[in-house]
């Protein structure tokens, strides 16, 4: 059996602290999908006895987080201390010269010091990883890293700061100004007591410099980025861009010109239509545009997420309600199933749009995908906002969960179809 995966985090605020935690409560998860187990075997923070929730009595700490990255017994290092230089930098360069890999959430750091941490991380043969410093959740770094990498990107924008997305975001649902929502997302969290790094488009002109180097394969620059923030947005300037169809977002944009790469953070009229526009509150969202080939049409895909309504609350009405890529008929090959939209005011049962299911039938090189009448049994007519599958009862059958705004439906697989088990799962 593999050895388990030895971590060390430096730093138990809410990010560290939900680590550990999600490390102790998942580990059977994670043992799964890593082939290995994950144990956190050391940590570093300021105040031993503050109590954050978590058992810490059979963990390693260390008052000095340079000694833990250097002396730990740990195969990894979570920098979640934050900062570009002092402490977390001193942490980084331990780590790397014990030949210990280095993960971090740390955005400055990566931006204004990634070139000599990543310089030394080759030279140890070590990975620096920091997927975590750019859109949260969002796995946009392994996506162009992996996903993309034999596409030229031409452009790649995004919301890449949840505070102002938050601000904006009320400003315009409440009629409030700059000043006085700043102050409740100060209250709630999302907003340091000195706003300025997120106000003044630093921190996302920081994600955006890694992003660049990201995408477009060059060098970080953080000095290149172009920076405006959003003090100046009055409540009258949302109102106006409301009115002409409009969302106000800061945007963190990068593109290639004749000139080279262009790199610039300022407020940004996005059309309401647009998916970006429909990113809403403390969420972040990237959109990556390049050589990407359409094969939707020749492939036979056409289905058309349905839609009646501008992108208000429901992300759906404009980013569509999802979509499950998996194998529907056991034949070994990976089919699409469309989450569809409806209207919202009443309409006769026979105008409702439904799912779709379309079945791969590609052979070779040529893609083809035929849509089956009913959706062997999962075409459901909800307003949709989602899927997922899984085999909920170990059949060895690929099983069906559709979310939305309303009753949710789980389809239990058989060899013919799909039969509705919501009632009998009591999962509706």
């Amino acid at each position: 059996m593999t050895a388990p995966l030895r971590v060390a985090v430096a730093g138990l605020g809410t990010v560290g602290a939900e680590t550990v935690r999600l490390i102790a409560v998942q580990q059977d998860i994670l043992a799964l999908r890593c082939g290995r187990d994950i144990t956190v075997t050391a940590i570093s923070a300021r105040d031993r006895a503050r109590d954050r929730g978590i058992d810490l009595g059979s963990i390693a700490w260390f008052d000095d987080p340079a000694a833990m990255a250097r002396d730990a017994d740990a195969d990894v290092v979570v920098e979640l201390i934050g900062g570009c230089d002092g402490v977390a930098l001193d942490i980084c360069r331990a780590a790397i010269a014990a030949r210990r890999h280095v993960v971090t959430a740390n955005k400055a750091l990566i931006a204004l010091k990634g070139a000599e941490l990543g310089e030394a991380a080759e030279a140890a043969g070590v990975a620096l990883a920091y997927e975590s410093a750019v859109a949260g959740g969002i796995p946009i770094i392994k996506a162009l890293r992996e996903g993309l990498a034999a596409n030229r990107v031409s452009r790649v924008h995004g919301i890449l700061n949840g505070t102002c997305n938050y601000i904006l975001t009320t400003m315009r649902e409440t009629g409030r100004d700059f000043d006085d929502v700043l102050r409740d997302a100060q209250e709630l969290g999302y907003a340091e007591a000195d706003p300025s790094f997120d106000v003044d488009g630093v921190d996302t002109a920081h994600k955006l410099a890694i992003l660049t180097s990201v995408a477009f394969g060059c060098a970080i620059d953080f000095d290149a980025v172009q920076i405006e923030g959003i003090r100046h947005i009055a409540a009258s300037d949302i109102a106006y861009a409301t009115e002409l169809g409009y969302r106000i977002k800061l945007l963190g944009i990068a593109e290639k010109t004749d000139a080279g790469i262009g790199q610039r953070v300022h407020p940004v009229m996005v059309p309401i239509n647009a998916p970006i526009a429909a990113v809403e509150g403390v969420v972040n969202g990237v959109v990556v545009e390049g050589d990407f080939v359409d094969l939707r049409e020749s492939a036979g895909v056409d289905f058309v997420h349905f839609s009646d309504s501008s992108p208000e609350k429901l992300l759906p009405e404009a980013m569509g309600g999802g979509l499950a890529v998996f194998d529907s008929d056991a034949d070994g090959d990976l089919d699409l199933y469309f989450v569809n939209g409806r209207p919202l005011s009443p309409v006769s049962t026979a105008t409702v749009p439904v799912n779709a299911l379309f079945l791969n039938e590609s052979r070779g090189d040529a893609w083809s995908f035929v849509e089956v009448p009913g959706a062997r049994g999962a075409d459901d007519d909800g307003y949709g906002m989602g899927s997922c599958v899984g085999d909920y009862d170990g059949d060895g059958l690929v099983d069906l969960y559709v979310t939305n705004v309303g009753p949710n439906r789980l389809y239990h697989a058989t060899d013919s179809g799909y039969t509705d088990a919501t009632s009998v799962a009591d999962v509706g």
